[in-house]
């Protein structure tokens, strides 16, 4: 039995949509089985929306005060913003339970770190984070670039997979082998992203300043320790309460929209075609051969 007793059930946390905190809870409870494995073994950061998604958003690295005593933590150092270092117990999100706590604690996305509590200074994947212009053909350009990034990465043969981010992007994520380091996984995905900005110039952009960007971000800053992305299957602080959904790549064609997954299609989605991002978990690639067979094509 479930140790979690869910309570303001009836709170709206989509205003918009009249999506309430028991919506949330009851779609965590049936995609718990999926989404875990995802989550497990990673430093978790809570975003907390107590108010709803268009209130104040709290984010908190240090597990709160009064979590149960069967939530496990793992210390880490971090390293603020603002300088110095801070030790920090950062919650683990390793069963439904822990799962449906983060929903009780008013978390609508789940957060975690690349790596796992073991080797956490080596990441499982690299990452790809397209950020689309604002335009209203922005996210059709986005899946044209990531189509690109799923070419290239064919050529350097290192399997990527795809899902949108639930928000306004794309995710692209190449699992690989835990030998590479963080700034192995950052120059990679630069080297990788910059080829790709050279080849199709207008399209595809490294320039962090928006007020300076033509085309779609390719986001390579966010290869590094103690950075997180909403997992996949996460639900997304977006009016709909769009969910971070894997795509075949043959289904990420033109016409796609985040909207298009809110929580009900993805859990029929699930049922009828299985986790699309096992392989993510499953079968990650060594680095240093792709990142090999890219230096010969930038050289």
């Amino acid at each position: 039995m479930a140790r979690i007793t869910l309570t303001s059930g009836d709170r709206v946390l989509f205003p918009d949509d009249g999506v309430t905190k028991g919506d949330l809870f009851s779609y965590y409870d049936r995609i718990a089985d999926t989404i875990v494995p995802h989550l497990r073994d990673r430093p978790f950061t809570l975003k907390r929306y107590p108010h709803g998604i268009d209130g104040e958003v709290y984010f908190q690295k240090q597990i709160p005060k009064g979590a149960p005593d069967w939530l496990p933590t793992r210390e880490f150092t971090t390293h603020p913003r603002g300088g110095g270092a801070r030790q920090v117990d950062f919650a683990l999100v390793d069963s439904r339970d822990a799962l449906l706590w983060m929903v009780q604690m008013n978390c609508v996305d789940m957060n975690v770190w690349y790596s796992r509590v073991d080797k956490p200074q080596r990441p499982d994947y690299v990452v790809f984070d397209l950020d689309p212009p604002d335009e209203p053909d922005g996210f059709e350009l986005a899946i044209e670039v990531a189509q690109l990034i799923g070419g290239l990465l064919d050529e350097l043969e290192l399997p990527g997979y795809v899902k949108t981010s639930g928000a306004d992007g794309i995710h692209v994520l190449a699992p690989i082998q835990r030998r590479a380091g963080f700034a192995d996984t950052y120059a990679f995905a630069e080297t990788a992203s910059r080829l790709l900005e050279a080849r199709h110039p207008g399209l595809v952009t490294t320039e962090w300043l928006k007020k300076k960007r033509s085309g779609v971000l390719v986001d390579h800053r966010q290869n590094g320790a103690g950075k997180t992305i909403a997992s996949v299957y996460s639900v997304r602080p977006k009016p709909g309460a769009p969910v971070s959904t894997p795509l075949h790549w043959d289904e990420l064609t033109k016409d796609v929209r985040p909207r298009d997954f809110p929580m009900d299609v993805v859990l029929e989605r699930v049922q009828r075609l299985g986790d699309l991002f096992a392989p993510v978990l499953e079968d990650p690639r060594p680095l240093g051969a792709a990142a090999r067979k890219l230096a010969r094509l930038v050289a």
